[in-house]
């Protein structure tokens, strides 16, 4: 039996941070001790002064895209800037010259006019090559003429119900393919194979580690925006033990088909829930994003010049149908974990989970705006509030693309972590990654302060809805003990004897110097009292 000793640590056990205890004893892949002496001849781990908490758990991303997209032309380190992205293409396309299609993602909005790059900009840096690039959000895609004309995207070419291709004055297509239009690639653009899938799972996992994340819910499991479903891949990585984590599938409900599919969804739990991977819950995307105004709202979007619009955002699924699908998953035992953004999505699935059973502990995601009127309904409900904490503050996207078409009331309204917080909603956290970075710790500094650490408010300027802030202490537990939850594992997300030995350690004590939260770097990465990452 293996036996490590933390020493010299801060401790935060999942919701309190306890400051300088004693020893912390892993046995046999478990918290034996905490605060006691050691025993002799254990490994001893010197946290020199570091904090010392659980490993944090994701409880909203897409490891296997991020991981491939990482592994292609990833755009997301660089600067929001138009310049930088398209010498970037260049320089990827020139050093892959036999690429049939260009492909990975990453972009901001906020680097080109109205959040809309053109085709004719791929075409000037990488003349006649298909190229598909995901934005940030993964709501949109970014194509060239060459692949509008491979996938026949013409003038002619009629919207989806859930999207739109953007189009010039004469409806001519531009390059910008928004929600469901991106499946009009569908027919052309190169799914990876089971190797390659297989390889961005592996380097999903292995970022995620170096972050000190031990355990996520995939967000979409299921074929979206081009990608091939990746339940084979963690069923083929959990059965032959690469997969090191505890991960929960959020199944994806194709919004284009009703309760015929449930039998599927029932069948795919049972054929691919093995060994670290349970494929248990199902994700509803129930709107998008206010950016191209397809989030659902109460009220509608307004124009440039304040002056209000028709529209008001898509539902993806019917609200009333919703609330049979959501009923029937819940009688069959399915966590279910929907996409609600606007107010009026949030609302829809509000009324969803509406006399479902809180032993499932369903969950909204992303909860830009939540109406005043429902904020209050999270607690009674027993759902989870899961918070994208890192989108919390006032950027670029956020100034240019967002605010004017919401007007003031609305805008100040933005990602009430602290409202529901006080009103007894459950918070868990994740990142979205890849539409964002899944450092937790960038995220944490954000929730505390409204502000991105790397991209503090400028001169003058309030953090962003200052009220809305967290505590720390709530800060990191959303990101421990509260994601943990969410994915049913009772015993992990704490630091108590006989709790899952999955834990990190930081550089330093963030609790000391909360300004500097996101300065914050991981040291090590435990799972079941074993290191997978050392920096």
């Amino acid at each position: 039996m293996s036996t490590t000793v933390f020493r010299n640590a801060s401790v935060f056990d999942g919701t309190t941070h306890l400051g300088r205890i004693g020893d912390v004893v892993v046995a046999d892949g478990r918290i034996a001790s905490v605060g006691e002496g050691a025993p002799v001849g254990a490994t001893v781990v010197d946290v020199d002064g570091g904090l010392l908490l659980p490993g944090f758990t994701d409880a909203h991303v897409h490891p296997v895209q991020g991981g491939l997209e990482r592994l292609a032309c990833d755009l997301s380190g660089l600067p929001v800037d138009r310049g930088a992205y398209l010498a970037h293409i260049a320089s990827y396309a020139a050093a892959h010259p036999d690429l049939e299609w260009i492909q990975g993602g990453g972009w901001a909005m906020a680097a080109f006019p109205g959040g809309l790059p053109t085709a004719a900009e791929l075409d000037e840096v990488v003349p006649g090559r298909a190229v598909a690039l995901a934005n940030r959000d993964h709501h949109g895609m970014w194509v060239s003429s060459r692949a509008l004309s491979l996938a026949g995207i013409t003038a002619a070419t009629d919207d989806p119900a859930d999207g739109h291709v953007e189009r010039d004055e004469h409806g001519v297509p531009t390059g910008m393919l928004h929600e469901g239009a991106m499946a009009l690639l569908s027919g052309v653009l190169p799914a990876a194979d089971d190797d390659e899938m297989y390889a961005g799972l592996l380097e999903g996992q292995r970022h995620l580690h170096s972050l000190g994340i031990t355990s996520w819910q995939d967000a979409i499991v299921g074929a979206y925006a081009g990608m091939r479903d990746v339940g084979p891949t963690y069923a083929r990585a959990a059965a032959s033990g690469d997969l090191l984590s505890a991960v929960v599938g959020a199944l994806w409900w194709e919004r284009d088909r009703g309760e015929e599919q449930i039998p599927d969804l029932v069948a795919r739990r049972g054929d691919w829930s093995v060994g670290r991977f349970a494929a248990t819950a199902v994700k509803v995307m129930q709107d998008g994003v206010a950016e191209n105004g397809t989030a659902a709202l109460v009220e509608p979007y307004l124009d440039r010049c304040g002056h209000a619009m028709t529209n008001t955002g898509l539902s993806f699924v019917d609200p009333h149908a919703l609330r049979g699908f959501v009923r029937e998953l819940d009688r069959l035992g399915f966590q279910v974990h929907v996409h609600g953004l606007g107010d009026r999505g949030v609302r829809e699935a509000l009324d969803a989970f509406e006399g479902t059973d809180p032993s499932r502990r369903h969950h909204i995601a992303h909860l830009q705006l939540v109406h005043p009127d429902d904020v209050g309904r999270f607690g009674p409900l027993g759902v989870a509030a899961n918070i994208q904490a890192l989108w919390a503050c006032l950027d670029d996207q956020m100034t240019d693309l967002t605010i004017p078409f919401l007007g003031e009331e609305r805008a100040g309204r933005q990602y009430p972590f602290g409202d529901l917080h006080r009103a007894g909603a459950r918070l868990v956290a994740g990142s979205d990654w890849p539409v964002s970075t899944p450092d937790p710790l960038a995220a944490i500094h954000t929730a505390v302060h409204r502000t991105a650490y790397d991209e503090p408010a400028p001169a003058g300027t309030d953090p962003f809805l200052r009220e809305q802030a967290l505590g720390i202490d709530v800060a990191f537990a959303a990101y421990t003990s509260g994601s943990s939850w969410v994915n049913h594992r009772d015993d992990a997300g704490r630091i108590a004897p006989g709790a899952v030995a999955d834990l990190v350690v930081l550089d330093r004590d963030p609790f000391g110097t909360p300004d500097e939260i996101g300065a914050v770097r991981v040291r090590s990465t435990w799972i079941d009292g074993e290191c997978v990452y050392e920096a």
